[in-house]
Parts: structure tokens; sequence; C-alpha cells
């Protein structure tokens, strides 16, 4: 079942379809419970899906960001937890794997753990500066030490902490001005996972707090140092979008299932045959094809631009996801509406999705930041 043993994109999502109906079945015990799908990315990382973002040079796929956010969406449909949760590791290796801004040697090692099934995710977010796209201070602190660096200090939102093999932690360094990224083994000592995620929303993507006491890491852990706030753009954040479309589509293939198997005893057939319910899909289907034809698009502009091309996309792929985060929140809403009250009873997965797709209007780029940046293109 090895991905990688595949040639093309359908023989691919031939193998994730075949795991989608299992994190399907899975998903509302793990919600239930706010447990992490322990099981959903053992499944992964069997399938080789975790090691196709790696060059080809170190076993991977280097698969494009189309391919990309097309897998992503389709494990959402099965479990949104589960496609925000992977994307995360996907994405960031797909970036290191394009920019190459660490050492050779650091991004070889990792990339050979990689292939032995590692995970990693990168952790900026603290509850004193909010998201990291604000442009604040981290306030975790690295002491250089001469030949090793200790880091102390605590983030906020890790998702996918329990399983995580790498964390890749933003810290202000101690007497500089500089601000850098440290790689973090899991094992090291100090180094802890605070059980804290209490979400209504994603409740299983195990978006615990990481903390760091006196972590002490080799001095060439330091991957990179931030300068000015970078505006390059970063394409791999379409997983973002793309797991909350996934989630959209779910909503609609329950509300379907419902609309054609429910008669109530005040008509003689379904009620998908009246044509207020026929409306309410129609406008469903169309949310769906813009968010569709958007994000693909913007995607294969993505994998076929120069790199001054995707220097000055910043504000097409904030504007994905700004348009998909909120055309899924309102599908999920009209599958809702379709359903009636019986979409918020606790054994219906519209509750979950209706929860779930709420968290994607917090996910990086915010909405007031893409607006601004449109508006300065003008």
């Amino acid at each position: 079942m090895d991905l990688l043993n595949k040639d093309t994109f359908v023989e691919r999502m031939q193998v994730m379809e075949g795991l989608i109906q299992t994190f399907h079945d899975r998903a509302a015990k793990n919600d239930k419970e706010g447990r992490f799908p322990f099981e959903n990315i053992e499944d992964l990382k069997r399938s080789g899906y975790t090691r196709l973002t790696l060059p080809k040079e170190y076993g991977g796929a280097e698969m494009s960001l189309y391919d990309f956010v097309r897998f992503q969406e389709a494990i959402a449909i099965g479990d949104g937890a589960t496609a925000l949760s992977i994307g995360w590791h996907m994405g960031n290796m797909m970036n290191l794997s394009d920019k190459r801004n660490w050492e050779e040697q650091l991004f070889a090692y990792v990339c050979k753990e990689v292939q032995k099934g590692a995970l990693l995710n990168v952790c900026a977010t603290e509850p004193q500066t909010g998201s990291p796209t604000r442009g604040g201070r981290p306030t975790t602190t690295a002491e250089d030490k001469g030949d090793s660096w200790v880091i102390n200090g605590r983030k906020s939102f890790t998702t996918m902490a329990p399983v995580l093999d790498f964390f890749i932690v933003s810290a202000s360094i101690l007497k500089a001005d500089d601000v850098a990224y440290f790689l973090i083994p899991r094992d090291t000592l100090g180094l802890s996972v605070e059980e804290t995620w209490d979400s209504i929303a994603m409740r299983a993507s195990g978006s615990h707090d990481l903390v760091l006491e006196n972590v002490e890491i080799p001095k060439h852990f330091l991957t990179e140092k931030v300068g000015p706030r970078s505006k390059s753009a970063n394409g791999w954040l379409l997983h973002i979008p793309a797991c909350y479309l996934g989630i959209a589509e779910a909503a609609k293939r329950e509300a379907a299932r419902f609309a054609k198997s429910y008669t109530p005893n005040s008509l003689i057939s379904p009620i998908f045959e009246l044509p207020a319910i026929q409306q309410k899909f129609g406008e469903i289907e169309l949310k769906l094809m813009q968010c569709r034809h958007f994000l693909y698009s913007v995607a294969k502009m993505w994998d076929e631009g120069s790199q001054e091309v995707r220097d000055k996309m910043n504000p097409e792929l904030g504007a994905v996801k700004l348009t998909v985060t909120n055309l899924a929140f309102e599908v999920v809403d009209l599958a809702m509406r379709i359903v009636g009250a019986r979409s918020l009873s606790e054994k219906s997965p519209l509750q979950r999705y209706y929860r779930d797709v709420r968290a994607g209007l917090h996910n990086p780029p915010m909405d007031d930041m893409t607006l601004m940046q449109l508006a300065k293109r003008v």
C-alpha cells in the first residue's frame, strides 16, 4: 500500500480513498473523548503519505502543491482533525524541501528520520503573543552556552503534540536582537507536553501546550534566524483551506443522505424532492464549486510559476484561505438547515462539522490581513 510505489495521482488517490471511510468511522468517538487519532496517523505513515513531500533525493516524491491540497481535502472528508494535524507535518516538510534554508547536514538528518516515520511541526504560537503572523516577539528564550543552546518557554496550539518527533520552536536569543528557530527532538531532557487542549473545535487534533524547561540542544540545531518579517509566499499553507473544504463536502454528503432517506408522514416522497431543499443543495454545490476552482487554480499557479511569480502570490494565497473557509462555513450551515434540529443531535456528524469548520476562521492568515494585502495591491 506504499504510495511512493504508485506512479500517478489517480493511483495514489485510490489508496487514500480506502482510508477515508476508516477515518470517518473513528471520528465521532475520538471527537467525543477529545482523543488524538493515533490509529489514523499510523495508517498514513504505513501508506507512505507522510513521506510524499520529501525531496526525491531523500526518498520522497516531491509532491506538487496541487496534489497535496487534493489529498488533504480527501482526508478531511473522513476526519477534519486528522487532515489538519497531518497537514502541518506535510506542509512544513514541503516548505523545508522547497526553500532549503537549513544547513544541508541538518536537513538531511531530518529527512532520514522522516523516512523512518518521524513527524514534525513548527511551534511558534504563544499565549502572550497570539498568532505569530501578527509579528509578536517570542517570549520563549534561547541562551548561547558556547557549544549548545538552552531553551526556556511555552508554546500553545502545538497541533499533533502527542505524536511529534521533532518540534521546530521559535525563540528570542538572549543578549541579542535575533529571533531564530530551533530543532528540538522529542526525547530531549526538559521537554514536555501539557495536555491543555480544551477547544470544542478540532477536539481530536491534540493541540496541547509544549513546555520547555532548560532544554539543551546542540549548537547546530539552530535551523535559521528570522530577519525582518519575511514577505515570501508560502503555498503549502493552502492545506488549511483544503481541510475545511473537505469538511464542507462531508457535510453536504451527510445532508444528502438524510434528505434522500427522510420522508415525514406529510409527504409521499423524501424531502430531497422538495424544491426548497433542492435549492439549498444548489447553493451548496455552487459554493463548493467556487471553492474548488479557486483553490485548485491557485495551487496550479504556484506549481507552474517561477520564483518571481510565487513571491508575488501572497494576496492570492490569502484570498483562497479567506474564500474557502468562509464558504465552507456557509455550506455546513446550509446542510444543517436541510437536516433541521436533528443536526444538533450529538449523534449527528453535522454538529462536529459545524464546530470544526468554525476553527478555520482562526487559522492563518486572518481575514483582515488578507483584505489589507488585497487593498495594497489595488
